[in-house]
């Protein structure tokens, strides 16, 4: 099955069926020994779901019932937009790896917190921290980014444990750009400013140079965001070129090589001045662990679930 409907056909059985689909792929809960800290918040595993598997929150529930410690939605933009043109996602089965070239498909700002805040109040709401990852929409020119970033968080705002704010996806033209101070600053502050004090991270790519990668770490510091989130997808392809030649971002077990050396040198940086979550290519304990040897507090994955199924969180879990 094309790699994007089958993703899309099972957020639909978790949205539409969710004791179901909470049935199917039921983890149980995390061994006691799996408790974390989570952005000050004690949380039952080190592993969270990362942004991109689900945009628009369709499968909440479920992933708390697959053992993860934490869920983030998105990316979320404030207008509705379709993203790129299909097709979009390439599973590269003999890697393990996934490029994707979506473009911030999404619902909307005001359409997820209406539905989502609709489940909450139905009871229907997990457990676990949610988090929403925040994008400008494409249509959106570089110097207004703030106001689409402020905007988006402050749809969201009733609804988030945290947000992250996402300027390293490689799909949206123009977007790794405003990674720069100059640019990142006023978007920082402008979702801090809607928050209303909860956590801000930011989401990095795998792919700046180190003085900018320094530069946005030291910036996160002083404008007093809780945690960095290391990293988004990488444009470089380190698999055979048969393998790897669509455009977008690649994730998965290809990445780690390069996620995890970030992951390192952003801690270095932060100097325990905040969190480190890790993610890229995290698809076994082994590798979570050494993440969180190396000072990360947490972990996300996405594609890893892809290629070994619902109990691989279950795995880590037990394997840390």
């Amino acid at each position: 099955m094309d790699a994007e409907s089958a993703h899309t056909r099972v957020l639909g059985w978790s949205r539409d069926w969710p004791r179901l689909a909470g049935a199917m792929f039921w983890g149980g809960s995390p061994p006691a020994s799996a408790e974390a800290q989570f952005l000050g918040r004690s949380v039952p595993s080190p592993v969270g779901l990362a942004a991109g598997l689900d945009k628009d929150g369709d499968g909440l529930l479920l992933w708390e019932k697959l053992g993860f410690g934490h869920i983030e939605v998105g990316t979320v933009t404030p207008r509705p937009q379709p993203g790129n043109e299909k097709p979009r996602v390439f599973r590269l089965v003999k890697d393990q790896g996934i490029i994707n070239w979506m473009g911030f498909p999404s619902s909307g700002a005001t359409e997820v917190s209406e539905r989502l805040g609709a489940q909450r109040d139905a009871g229907k709401w997990p457990k676990i921290p949610v988090g929403f990852n925040l994008g400008k929409n494409k249509d959106t020119a570089p110097d207004a980014a703030a106001d689409d970033y402020g905007l988006a968080a402050s749809q969201l705002e009733p609804l988030a444990d945290y947000f992250t704010v996402n300027v390293s996806s490689p799909n949206t033209p123009g977007l790794r750009a405003l990674q720069v101070v100059s640019s990142l600053e006023p978007i920082i502050q402008a979702t801090q400013a809607e928050a209303k004090n909860k956590p801000v991270l930011l989401k990095l790519s795998p792919d700046l140079d180190p003085g900018l990668l320094d530069e946005a770490v030291d910036l996160a510091c002083a404008c007093g965001l809780q945690g960095i989130i290391a990293t988004n997808t990488t444009t470089k392809r380190p698999i055979p070129a048969s393998e790897s030649y669509e455009r977008g971002g690649l994730s998965g077990a290809p990445l780690y090589p390069i996620s995890s050396e970030v992951v390192k040198a952003v801690h270095a940086r932060a100097a325990g001045r905040l969190e480190v979550i890790g993610v890229g290519g995290v698809d076994s304990a082994e590798k979570a662990k050494e993440l969180l040897d190396a000072g990360c507090s947490s972990v996300q994955l996405y594609s890893g679930l892809i290629f070994k199924g619902p109990g691989l969180i279950q795995s880590i879990n037990r394997g840390i």
